[in-house]
């Protein structure tokens, strides 16, 4: 089988050290595949931290922001070659055959077994997934999109969990020319919404606790920048914008953040709050107003977004980092230090 050297964590606790995996060989539709770039997203983090209260399967190798190179193709595979520039992202398999899968939510798979995740789930071989903090992976190359020409590489891993997570509801809630959009904060998922938001042609504004990122907000696309750490600020947007996407995960303000829609308006929640957050009704009875959710995107949306950021010239915003400096990222990250995600170069692994 063949080994891939990578990056591990084998408690809450634990700090991340390397070490040597084994991935399948490709069955016949299958791709194996070098990674070249792995991105750092939060929900790594917490799950790496066991912060979810999930169970955990350590050692755990993170990572679902992942873009590479194909190596070997199983014998059935048409979508793949040798060579090819690839992604994989939050999921890596399926039951194929469900109304959900049938409909390209595979993320929302109904079928026996569910969704498998890229790490912590378990894989059709009935062992543990592992993801892209390692220099190779085998996936089904039904799982597996094309990174076109025009983005690079280290900027592309992102866009397999950020970029498709901000796509999904910005093209779904008709975000566009005409369309006033609020992105509520301005970190990795952030600084996307605003670009993908941006180039669909919406006026986009951004909401953040403080103005120390607004020059950037700016050059990414935005025509307006507000704190919420001023006084006033939520008054004065009151019934603002068309569509609101907010990432944050830490507490927030939806009451706040519903005033500011228009009659009718929508905002929709990406960042997984950690904590409940308190919530009245009235705002949105009272002006037809909905609160909704959205999580990442099937394959032939991701596929989608992947070929709109190329068109468009769009990418993550990164800091390349080698694997001994993981630990001292997620410290970051948790500290909002990064602009705008961390991405691990596994050249370094081997180093």
């Amino acid at each position: 089988m063949p080994q891939a050297v990578a990056y591990a964590i084998d408690s809450p606790t634990g700090r991340f050290s390397r070490t040597t995996i084994e991935r399948r060989e490709p069955g016949p539709t299958e791709v194996l595949f070098d990674i070249a770039y792995a991105g750092i997203c939060h929900s790594d983090i917490h799950t790496a931290r066991g912060e979810w209260g999930r169970d955990i399967n350590y050692p755990l190798v993170p990572g679902h922001e992942i873009a590479g190179v194909v190596r070997q193709v199983g014998s059935q595979v048409t979508k793949f070659a040798v060579g090819d520039r690839v992604g994989v992202g939050c999921f890596v398999d399926s039951c194929g055959e469900c109304a959900q899968c049938a409909a390209g939510d595979e993320q929302f798979c109904d079928g026996p077994g569910g969704t498998v995740w890229t790490y912590n789930s378990t894989g059709r071989d009935g062992l543990s997934t592992a993801g892209g903090y390692s220099t190779a992976i085998t996936v089904e190359q039904d799982y597996v999109c094309r990174i076109p020409e025009g983005i690079e590489m280290s900027q592309a891993a992102p866009l397999m969990c950020a970029g498709i997570t901000m796509y999904s509801p910005l093209k779904r809630w008709g975000a566009g020319p005409g369309k006033r959009v609020a992105i509520v904060g301005m970190g990795g998922l952030g600084h996307m919404g605003v670009q993908i938001a941006a180039a669909m042609g919406a006026e986009v504004a951004v909401i953040s606790q403080t103005m120390s990122k607004q020059a950037d907000g700016l050059r990414f696309g935005a025509v307006e920048y507000y704190a919420t750490g001023e006084p006033g600020t939520m008054k004065k947007l009151r019934k603002s914008f068309d569509l609101i996407i907010s990432t944050i995960s830490g507490e927030q303000d939806l009451n706040g953040l519903i005033d500011c829609l228009v009659t009718g308006g929508v905002l929709v929640d990406v960042g997984l709050p950690e904590h409940p957050v308190a919530l009245s009704l009235g705002g949105l009875v009272g002006q037809r107003r909905v609160l909704a959710g959205s999580e990442i995107g099937g394959i032939a949306e991701t596929q989608e977004m992947l070929n709109f950021c190329a068109e468009h010239g769009l990418g993550a915003q990164v800091e390349v980092i080698g694997g001994e400096d993981i630990n001292d990222a997620y410290d970051k990250v948790v500290a909002s230090q990064v602009r705008y995600r961390y991405v691990i170069d596994t050249a370094t692994f081997t180093d």
